[in-house]
């Protein structure tokens, strides 16, 4: 089993027990031909890792906070995330898709043409896009590692400090970035 597989595994166990724990069973998981018609609607693929957690955990409603959006159906779908947000007055950039709303506007993101699919927070907020962006994890992989182990800023024991504690991503460089 490869790393990739073992975190899909190590994420579906977590998922299940927490989801049983307080809201009952996962959602069903997304087919394949779904995700490629998102992919195509978004006009870009998705890293596999996050591929991977809609397609063989659950299409969303799972993870910290109120859970991973879904990637296709429904208002508050990853998909309809990203469109409304392009058209939004923040310049939003290609390929970053919201995967989870904090709430207050915040989102959770997965830079989708980064190697490693890094995750963004966007943080709205403090009212400038040229100051919303924060990088909150250098990869998915480490994203969820840090959800897993209990470690992320997000986590009531985490030791990784507060979201105010994120790396700044300036809007000139995260637009730029192919």
């Amino acid at each position: 089993m490869n790393e990739t597989e073992q975190l899909l595994e190590q994420v579906a166990t977590h998922a299940r027990a927490s989801r049983a724990a307080h809201d009952g069973p996962l959602p069903g998981v997304l087919n394949p031909g779904d995700l490629d018609r998102a992919e195509a609607i978004l006009g870009f693929p998705l890293p596999p890792l996050l591929a991977g957690l809609h397609t063989r955990v659950a299409d969303g409603g799972f993870g910290p906070g109120y859970g991973l959006l879904p990637l296709l159906d429904g208002p508050s779908a990853a998909v309809t995330a990203y469109r409304d947000m392009r058209r939004s007055g923040w310049r939003w950039p290609e390929g970053v898709l919201p995967v989870l709303d904090w709430g207050c506007g915040m989102y959770v993101c997965v830079d989708c043409r980064s190697p490693d699919a890094q995750v963004l927070l966007f943080e709205p907020n403090l009212g400038d896009p040229e100051v919303a962006w924060f990088v909150d994890a250098p990869s998915l992989a480490q994203w969820l590692r840090g959800w897993l182990d209990g470690t992320a800023w997000y986590c009531e024991d985490g030791d990784a400090g507060e979201a105010e504690d994120l790396d700044p991503l300036p809007w000139e460089r995260i637009r730029t970035r192919a």
